[in-house]
């Protein structure tokens, strides 16, 4: 048991040493740039996009936050605004689909997928959602009444204190990471080396051809699914480096997991708004299973037309 452990221990660290070589430079950039004009310019530039989606110019401050730092900082600039409660289930659906992307989308990158495929799948789902939400709620725009403090810019900082906030915050980052993710792996390790996911992955086989996916798909999903998808892609990363799976499968797997990940924890964070957690979680699994479905039915065309092509031409 304690060779298992130990393995697992050694697949934690090497795996939050790869992550924190992402995370850590981008968490840097980030918590420079919010001591700069770059958030308000943002928020100029999708705020005539908020009519699309019945919510108010201001709520881009919300998704500008959700998009560049996270749940948490968007969730409390919400709270600063009179929002309406189809506002904020339009809120909590779209930062769902697209949350993060700095961090998430470099972590996807680390993985060989094409980031601006990332990015353009979250965001288009994202923009998608809200507006058929508007639409199904039939909820008008409104106006916003609360007010949003910016921090202090940079050039407005003692240096002591930028420093300590910015290292604080990547010590943080990092802590929470490995806190996660080597428990995490050695749980893993530990059922992997029992076979115990060697069964589990055969439970869920129905479901992995469905979404065009294979055995070696069902843990890295399952952990995407509880655990997020910067953890869910620490174990893709280990599952991929054991068991190497095609380039296909892996955006099939990525575009089911930035649709529907961290069920639990981004799920309950949004609860002291008023949201009805069981509608938001179902809103995300649906959409990641048709969205995953559809993709994997367009893919499995293409090649077999491809292959047609290639058989009727040595035929002839």
């Amino acid at each position: 048991m304690q060779g298992v452990l130990y393995r697992g221990w050694q697949a934690g660290l090497r795996t939050t040493w790869i992550l924190g070589k992402v995370i850590v430079p981008i968490t840097l950039i980030v918590s420079l740039l919010k001591h700069t004009p770059v958030i308000e310019w943002i928020v100029d530039l999708f705020a005539p996009l908020m009519g699309l989606v019945g919510l108010p110019g201001e709520a881009a401050i919300v998704l500008a936050l959700g998009f560049i730092l996270n749940l948490y900082a968007a969730i409390g600039a919400m709270f600063s605004l009179a929002l309406t409660s189809p506002e904020i289930l339009i809120l909590c659906v779209m930062l769902s689909f697209c949350h993060n992307l700095f961090v998430e989308t470099a972590v996807a990158k680390r993985l060989g997928l094409n980031t601006l495929v990332v990015v353009a799948v979250r965001m288009g789902m994202a923009f998608l959602g809200g507006a058929a939400l508007h639409v199904a709620l039939g909820n008008q725009v409104g106006t916003v009444a609360g007010t949003y403090t910016h921090l202090a810019y940079l050039w407005e900082m003692p240096v002591l204190t930028l420093v300590g906030e910015v290292g604080w915050t990547m010590f943080k980052a990092v802590g929470q990471l490995a806190l996660i993710v080597i428990p995490l792996m050695m749980m893993i390790q530990v059922l992997k080396e029992r076979k115990t996911l060697d069964r589990l992955a055969g439970k869920m086989t129905p479901l992995m051809r469905v979404l065009g996916l294979s055995e070696n798909a069902a843990i890295p999903m399952l952990a995407g699914i509880w655990f997020g998808l910067a953890y869910g892609a620490g174990v893709i990363l280990e599952a991929s480096r054991e068991k190497p799976m095609q380039k296909r499968e892996l955006y099939l797997l990525m575009v089911f997991l930035v649709l529907c990940h961290a069920v639990v924890e981004d799920t309950l964070i949004f609860l002291p708004l008023g949201v009805n957690g069981w509608y938001l979680l179902a809103i995300r699994l649906l959409a990641a299973l048709v969205v995953t479905f559809l993709l994997a039915r367009i893919w499995r065309a293409k090649k077999q037309q491809a292959a047609n092509i290639e058989s009727s031409s040595i035929t002839s």
